[in-house]
């Protein structure tokens, strides 16, 4: 007989000793019980990028970070470890591949703007990019760093310099983990309030609503957050499908840094509107796309919430002069689209804008006109009577004014609040909260933190009636100083879908930006395992 037969026959006359000794000397209550449920956990890291904020030499930006406090009863995020704490830190930090040549970074609130604080001591951003003494490469100082959950952070930038930001959090500052980009540009080219949620890194975005008209200088900001290159696919899907590509190796991006693509140098096709594709051959990325129009200012527009038959575009300004449907089918089939406007009082049905067709990748416009009528809302998209179920991405662009002092913003469809949601840089004026329940009705709970430099957080409970939306004038925390932010938790119900706009008005244009409130994952399903003999005996 071969040796290995003989050891193999020796495992196994082991392994059958092992059990039945287990088999005869335990009892059915000594038995491991089954698996329990997987347990909600928080998370024990998380990552944002935040995009170069522009060019513009008048550019004044403004980051504001957030991590909510934990609701009483939520476990730590080491109840599922082996007792050893992660080290709670949150920081955004300078990407490496616009260091050079970049200004200092932005200094802290209380901080002066030549990089000295009040109390004479040295700025985090002055050392940003300096040497070590042993004449090797220092790595950056934060930008901005997170102290506590519960309480933001801000601080600055002035001009056109400031450079995209990359960050991690850990330990209890991760669950939940925001942070808000607020760039005012009040003249020349790129005006407008541009604001964003920076982005954890992923793999598939699509971004319907960007252009590639005459008067639109439309560029894709790539971010990467880990040690080794990420390569890029960029795809543009106008109104008669996939452009001509002059690109076709994909775009590298290095390790730690950002990089802009201005979306006309990727084909010579033109198009007035157009669905922006990204993809990852290799590696994750942020991605966003910065809006520039000469006539009606600029902002950003993040990605669509995942192809999906139905979708939720939530927030649509009362005032709103101008709305446009932008809607993409990635799939193989056509989609046709029931489209409703879920207003304070209910829905109705857009007269003469009842539905649209969606070619499969094609990019199809829908003009709403004033679509609100005076009535902040949302809009509802879903499967036509006589349609099949086909995912789409979409979004809105919305201009408010008119004339020469037009402002414009866009509003993806979002992904719902769920159990919990933030949206950080809230001020005492000019902010609004818009909820949608497209389905039933829903009761949530919106918390106002304390402000970035002083204030007592404030917590209301509101209920949105099926098939409307809640459009409230945010609350504020009391005392406030600074800015401050907005978590917004279903309690009970259907799903709510939300989002926050900010304007600011400039020299007679209502300047605006809108963003949505998606779950912050701040929790993960983790199964409970146990060691279980018995099931050597199967």
């Amino acid at each position: 007989m071969k040796r290995t037969t003989l050891s193999l026959i020796a495992v196994a006359t082991a392994l059958a000793a092992i059990t039945g000794a287990a088999a005869t000397t335990g009892s059915d209550a000594d038995a491991p019980a089954a698996a329990s449920a997987a347990a909600r956990l928080p998370v024990e890291r998380s990552s944002l990028l935040c995009p170069a904020p522009g060019t513009s030499e008048l550019a004044e930006t403004l980051y504001t970070s957030y991590t909510p406090a934990a609701a009483a009863g939520t476990p730590s995020p080491t109840a599922s470890g082996d007792g050893d704490a992660p080290a709670a830190a949150a920081e955004l930090r300078a990407a490496t591949a616009r260091l050079a040549g970049a200004a200092d970074a932005p200094a802290e609130d209380g901080e002066k703007a030549d990089g000295e604080t009040e109390d004479g001591g040295e700025a985090a951003g002055d050392s940003a990019g300096a040497g070590k003494a042993d004449g090797s490469e220092a790595a950056p100082k934060p930008v901005l760093a997170l102290k506590q959950p519960g309480t933001p952070v801000a601080a600055e930038a002035d001009g056109g310099d400031a450079p995209a930001l990359l960050g991690t959090a850990s330990g209890a500052l991760a669950p939940g983990w925001t942070t808000q980009q607020t760039t005012t540009v009040p003249a020349g080219a790129g005006r407008g309030l541009l604001g964003i949620s920076c982005t954890g890194p992923d793999t598939d975005f699509w971004f319907p609503g960007a252009s590639l008209a005459g008067s639109r200088q439309d560029y894709v900001h790539l971010s990467n957050p880990d040690d080794a290159s990420a390569v890029v696919d960029i795809e543009l899907y106008g109104k008669d499908g996939l452009l001509k590509a002059t690109l076709t190796e994909g775009i590298t991006v290095p390790p730690g840094g950002s990089v802009p693509v201005l979306l006309s140098t990727l084909t010579t096709d033109k198009a007035e509107d157009v669905t922006v594709h990204v993809s990852t051959r290799a590696g994750r990325v942020g991605a966003a796309v910065r809006a520039f129009d000469e006539a009606l200012g600029s902002d950003w527009l993040t990605a669509s919430a995942a192809p999906a038959s139905t979708a939720v575009l939530p927030g649509i300004p009362g005032d709103a002069t101008s709305v446009q449907l932008v809607a993409f089918a990635p799939g193989e089939d056509d989609a046709a689209l029931t489209v409703r406007f879920a207003g304070p009082t209910g829905t109705i049905t857009p007269a003469g804008s009842e539905s649209v067709r969606v070619k499969s990748g094609m990019t199809s416009v829908l003009d709403l006109a004033d679509v609100s009528k005076g009535e902040a809302g949302s809009l509802l998209l879903s499967p036509a009577e006589d349609g099949a179920a086909t995912p789409v991405v979409a979004a809105l662009r919305v201009v408010r004014g008119t004339g020469e002092k037009r402002e414009t913003a866009f509003i993806p469809a979002a992904a719902p609040v769920g159990e919990r949601a933030s949206v950080a840089d809230n001020r005492d004026r000019g902010t609004l909260l818009s909820m949608a329940a497209p389905g039933a009705a829903a009761e949530v709970e919106v918390t106002a933190s304390a402000g970035t430099r002083g204030g007592t957080p404030a917590v209301k409970k509101y209920t949105v009636k099926a098939g409307t939306t809640l459009t409230i004038t945010a609350p504020l925390p009391e005392g406030l100083k600074g800015v401050y932010a907005l978590t917004v938790r279903t309690l009970s119900g259907g799903p709510v879908h939300a989002s926050r706009m900010l304007e600011v008005s400039e020299d007679g244009i209502p300047m605006f930006t809108v963003q949505n409130l998606p779950d912050d994952r701040g929790t993960v399903s983790v199964p409970t395992a146990e060691q279980d003999l018995t099931v050597l005996g199967h």
